[in-house]
């Protein structure tokens, strides 16, 4: 389901128009898509960030147009001033609800693994997979449960659930999380030292040499 945002249409591309535009709040935008000129637009900064906060990069955005225009996007790119830390600019890809498109969603962890109550140390290389679906069949995010992983387990791109509404882009080989085993602490080596040990005499010589010398 798409989450609406009002929209307002802009035709003055002046610096001072969209400087008044950041003022009032709202974000200058463009609208790409493959069988249309682009949309020059502005939206509501908060409400933007808002949605993108709860609903994920991939959400699919209706703009409420002015004027009677809707448009469904997501949001391609988005541009924050440092400083600020504010939207200052948003690109929308226009989407046909009907058409596949190749997205990347991020990887959630669920539980604490068995192999880690033991010692072991959970490894997560894959924190994003590219997948391939309509629009409406995008998930927010793929859920795994690493409760059951013992020491020497792996969960792979080839263990994700079946049943879904989308196309997995990655190698089904790819490891998305594994328990290796704890790491072991070297021993140090004995310090070597250069100097030399103590040799004892025999006290008998020591009397032989006295004797000698008286």
């Amino acid at each position: 389901m798409a989450i609406k945002l009002k929209a307002t249409k802009r035709d003055n591309l002046q610096k001072s128009s969209t400087k008044e535009i950041r003022q009032r709040g709202d974000v200058p935008g463009v609208v790409y898509g493959k069988e249309k000129d682009p949309v020059t637009l502005s939206v509501n900064s908060i409400e933007l960030l808002k949605t993108v906060r709860d609903h994920g990069r991939n959400a699919i955005i209706s703009l409420d147009v002015e004027g009677g225009d809707t448009l469904d996007v997501m949001l391609h790119e988005h541009q924050l001033d440092p400083l600020k830390d504010e939207l200052i600019h948003a690109d929308f890809y226009a989407v046909n609800m009907q058409q596949e498109v190749d997205v990347e969603v991020s990887i959630n962890v669920e539980g604490e693994p068995e192999g880690v109550r033991e010692g072991g140390v959970l490894q997560q290389p894959l924190y994003a997979v590219a997948l391939r679906a309509k629009p409406g069949d995008i998930p927010e995010s793929i859920t795994v449960d690493v409760s059951e992983l013992q020491i020497g387990d792996s969960l792979m791109v080839s263990d994700l659930k079946e049943g879904r509404n989308y196309e997995l882009l990655e190698d089904e080989n790819t490891t998305i999380v594994s328990v290796t085993p704890p790491e072991e602490v070297p021993t140090e080596p004995e310090e070597e030292t250069d100097e030399q040990p103590d040799i004892l005499k025999d006290p008998d010589e020591d009397e032989d040499e006295d004797n000698e010398n008286s």
